[in-house]
């Protein structure tokens, strides 16, 4: 007797918003034909700043075929309100309560964080904060400055705000070529580069909350399963920081990789990932 052909598993991809303390939160997901809630534990992805969800627009179908993923824009990137401008510049314990109203607002009790560069250092403080909540973690990039570094920040910092003649655009393209990663077309680098200006002279938060962050005191206190991803990117020497912080990690060197690898390599990097989580 013929057996019945298997059915492929389609991918569905949406977008949708939910409420945060900064105002709305833009969600993009993928979840297989099935639903995805009784399949494998769900996993959130939290990108880079100044960049937003849309890094992941090529990742999240890879691992959309046996589980939900979902990626968010940080408040005040991407379509995501901004935090009130008469607060205090965020931290990353600020960015992490608002994604964990995203999950209370989902009712998850488990889930798998994956995070890049700033996304890293939330995802880490969202797995301090919720450990029984954040089963295991994903870290890509961590960023670990030193005070040099944040003061050389804070003196000089970036995305550049707006100006009249618009040199600030000028800057940014030219700093966002000589970070492009191996593999990253016009195309790719044009489109990040717009992420850049559209958070316009707020933009900078996000990197002003990670080189502000207290990573070798806070990373000490992950206590959940890490993969940490280590492409050579322009943090490259300031994730290799991380290594001692997490001596339980599992440990994944990329050399061949660096800035937009979730765009040039979705499909190897989600096996990477899809391998560690399904332990």
């Amino acid at each position: 007797m013929k057996k019945p052909a298997t059915v492929p598993r389609t991918v569905n991809l949406r977008r949708a918003y939910f409420e945060c303390r900064h105002g709305q939160l833009h969600v993009r997901t993928a979840f297989p034909s099935t639903g995805g809630f009784d399949e494998r534990t769900p996993l959130l992805c939290l990108h880079q700043s100044p960049l937003s969800s849309r890094s992941f627009a090529r990742f999240l179908p890879e691992l959309g075929t046996d589980r939900s993923v979902y990626a968010l824009d940080t408040p005040g990137y991407g379509e995501s309100d901004p935090p009130a401008r008469q607060q205090a510049p965020p931290t990353i314990a600020d960015y992490a309560l608002a994604v964990g109203e995203f999950l209370d607002a989902l009712r998850l009790r488990e889930a798998d964080v994956l995070g890049h560069q700033t996304g890293a250092a939330i995802a880490a403080e969202l797995a301090i904060a919720r450990p029984a909540q954040v089963r295991r973690l994903v870290l890509v990039s961590p960023p670990v400055h030193t005070a040099q570094e944040r003061d050389a920040f804070d003196a000089q910092p970036w995305p550049l705000p707006p100006a009249e003649d618009g040199s600030h655009a000028q800057q940014e393209w030219q700093r966002s070529v000589a970070a492009r990663g191996p593999g990253v077309t016009l195309e790719q680098l044009a489109a990040e580069f717009a992420d850049k200006l559209y958070g316009g002279g707020r933009a900078y938060l996000g990197a002003r909350a990670t080189h502000h962050w207290s990573a070798p005191e806070r990373l000490k206190r992950v206590r959940q399963p890490t993969l940490v991803l280590h492409p050579r990117d322009e943090l490259w020497a300031v994730a290799a920081r991380a290594r001692p912080l997490l001596p339980d990690a599992e440990w994944h060197e990329l050399p061949e990789h660096g800035a937009g690898l979730f765009g040039v390599a979705p499909a190897p990097l989600a096996a990477r990932v899809r391998t560690f989580l399904d332990r």
